[in-house]
């Protein structure tokens, strides 16, 4: 989550122009550094005009995967009289920053419908104080699923590696358990919410040698921790699919999804906007419409498998 405040130097009234004095903006995010794509965010700033250190100064404040600690961390940025609250990659985050205020506008950056969750009125006209962007990540499920199941039509029964902490958890649930069976495949459900969860889920895995396969959904726990779980996915040797390159870049076997660098960039316009002084009840919520399969070619080779041809040339990048 972030969130930026307006500084007395921020604007020149009445025109709104960008600021030539520091506007402060800060971060509050649910997860931890690594679960979001900080540089794009930057980068989307800089193209509207805010470079960090020169008319921006950008605080960064994480909850570090305790939900717990999101409402006061939402309320004390409320207290702030910040300009814009930004939260980003948890449904967790956004609700913290709805509950906390009405009158400050929210950005958000995450993977739900946002309607469905009752954030927001419609996609085309929020209305309220609230937009963003979304990447719709979990109507992939069936998507992933089909992939893996090409590379290994033999495989019948996945792992879905979900968080239980998730407000999205049971929707994974739904989701996968009918992309499933509209594929003749049966999918567990497996939960971890903490490193020691992930730890002893892959050693059990390992050894009982009933899934045959993994799938690993949209959360920022996961994200954060995607070297760790690409370890542990080679040395029990389950084949996994991710939800973001950024995972398969990190020694995953693939992934397929949007792109983080594409949203939180997103975001970050759609921040710049706001603090030049459009309302986000007049911007419309964006669906990140660009998604990546990446292919980790050297993870494949170190588990005997071998992607069809047809699959690298459908590809983004192929890691050699």
């Amino acid at each position: 989550m972030l969130s930026a405040r307006r500084s007395r130097r921020g604007f020149c009234a009445p025109c709104k122009c960008a600021p030539v004095g520091p506007t402060r903006d800060r971060i509050l995010a649910f997860g931890t550094p690594t679960s979001y794509d900080l540089e794009a965010y930057r980068e989307g700033l800089k193209e509207a005009g805010y470079v960090e250190g020169q008319n921006l100064a950008i605080e960064y404040r994480f909850a570090n995967d305790d939900p717990f600690r999101l409402s006061e961390l939402a309320s004390d940025l409320v207290r702030s009289r910040v300009r814009v609250i930004v939260a980003v990659a948890s449904g967790l985050a956004v609700r913290a920053a709805k509950d906390a205020t009405n009158a400050i506008p929210i950005v958000f950056g995450y993977g739900a419908d946002p309607v469905k969750q009752g954030l927001v009125a419609s996609l085309n006209q929020p209305g309220g104080n609230i937009t963003g962007v979304i990447s719709l990540a979990e109507a992939l499920y069936g998507k992933q699923l089909g992939i893996m199941h090409e590379l290994l039509p033999h495989a019948i029964h996945f792992g879905v590696l979900a968080n239980p902490n998730s407000t999205l958890r049971e929707l994974i649930v739904k989701d996968t358990q009918t992309a499933a069976s509209a594929l003749g495949l049966t999918v567990e459900i497996l939960d971890a919410g903490s490193d020691d969860d992930i730890d002893a889920l892959f050693k059990r895995l390992g050894e009982e040698k009933q899934v045959q396969a993994m799938l690993i959904t949209n959360d920022p726990f996961f994200i954060g921790r995607r070297e760790r779980l690409a370890a542990l996915a080679a040395r029990y040797a389950l084949p996994s699919i991710y939800p973001f390159r950024e995972m398969a870049e990190a020694g995953g076997l693939l992934s397929y999804g949007p792109s983080l660098a594409s949203r939180d960039r997103q975001a970050a316009l759609y921040v710049a906007r706001i603090l030049k002084g459009e309302s986000p009840a007049d911007l419309p919520v964006v669906q990140v419409n660009k998604f990546e399969l990446v292919i980790n070619q050297k993870v494949a080779k170190a588990l005997g498998l071998s992607f069809a041809n047809s699959m690298q040339l459908l590809a983004d990048e192929v890691i050699e």
